[in-house]
């Protein structure tokens, strides 16, 4: 894996590349995330697929402007990244916000698109951790900054030390949880992550949802990753999206959370590949997208 950065709009945005030959993959991290949470499975699949695993704009070492972070400019900028690297056709995949990104890409950009990987996904129906929800409320970015103090943070990790049994019950996808919650402590990265849950959440749930939207997905591979005890984003959302894209993949992960990628890498990594192997890339166009919508009315 190489680290790299790349100048889009002015703005510095950081990634990950790996491999050298097959598909060209985009994996999109979930909010308050980073490209590290790939790690496990970027070692798994860079001998046999090309790998851009993206910073999105507000988090990880990416810039963190004040500006538009709906997932139509992440799209855009995931689009934009994508084509500066030379890269003209890609798979997407997405986790938690980055698989309302990943369908929003797709719906965008849909002649750019070659398959479709939705994991723990984003707007995919309104329920939603109260966590999350609350990053909505007004003067959010003024109060969580006590909830992420460092002291508070260091206090935690002294805690977690002491008890191994808890560290051992909350991993792994715990520590991934922590790390995006101590990133917090950065006052950009907080700005960034409240404008994130405003634009796609409020009080009562996801405001997005691209259940309306997926039948233009019609003939794009897609395969659907789930934790059955994800307690972020219920797997009933998983289910719902597969019966309105009957030839979609579904693929649950028993004993793992909102973080299947996390918890299981090397399933994660050989359902993809698997995947990958089985579903011919499709070849759409803006046409057809038009076609579709005039037919559905």
């Amino acid at each position: 894996m190489r680290r790299e950065t790349a100048s889009l709009h002015g703005h510095e945005i950081s990634y990950i590349t790996a491999g050298e030959t097959g598909p060209v993959v985009v994996l999109l991290h979930g909010i308050a995330g980073c490209a590290d949470t790939w790690s496990d499975v970027i070692d798994r699949l860079s001998d046999s697929v090309r790998i851009v695993a993206p910073d999105l704009l507000g988090h990880g070492q990416s810039a963190k402007p004040r500006g538009d972070y709906s997932l139509g400019a992440y799209a855009s900028g995931v689009r934009d990244l994508t084509d500066l690297l030379g890269h003209e056709r890609v798979t997407v995949v997405g986790h938690s916000l980055g698989g309302g990104v990943a369908m929003q890409f797709a719906y965008q950009f849909p002649e750019h698109t070659e398959r479709l990987v939705l994991v723990s996904s984003g707007g995919l129906g309104r329920q939603v951790t109260p966590l999350l929800r609350a990053a909505t409320l007004p003067f959010a970015e003024y109060v969580m900054p006590i909830g992420v103090n460092p002291r508070l943070r260091n206090a935690a990790q002294a805690v977690g030390r002491a008890l191994p049994w808890l560290s051992d019950l909350m991993a792994p996808a715990a520590k991934e949880i922590a790390r995006g919650y101590g990133s917090l402590a950065d006052t950009e990265a907080l700005r960034a992550f409240v404008h994130t849950c405003r634009a796609v959440m409020d009080l009562g749930g996801q405001r997005i949802d691209a259940s309306d939207r997926l039948y233009l997905a019609a003939g794009l591979p897609t395969l659907i990753v789930w934790g059955a005890r994800d307690r972020f984003i219920p797997v009933a959302h998983a289910h719902a999206a597969a019966a309105l894209l009957p030839a979609a993949r579904v693929e649950i992960f028993e004993r793992a959370g909102h973080f299947p990628h996390r918890d299981e890498p090397a399933r994660f990594a050989a359902t993809l590949l698997d995947f990958f192997n089985d579903e011919h890339p499709a070849t759409l166009s803006a046409d057809m997208f038009r076609e579709r919508l005039r037919l559905r009315g």
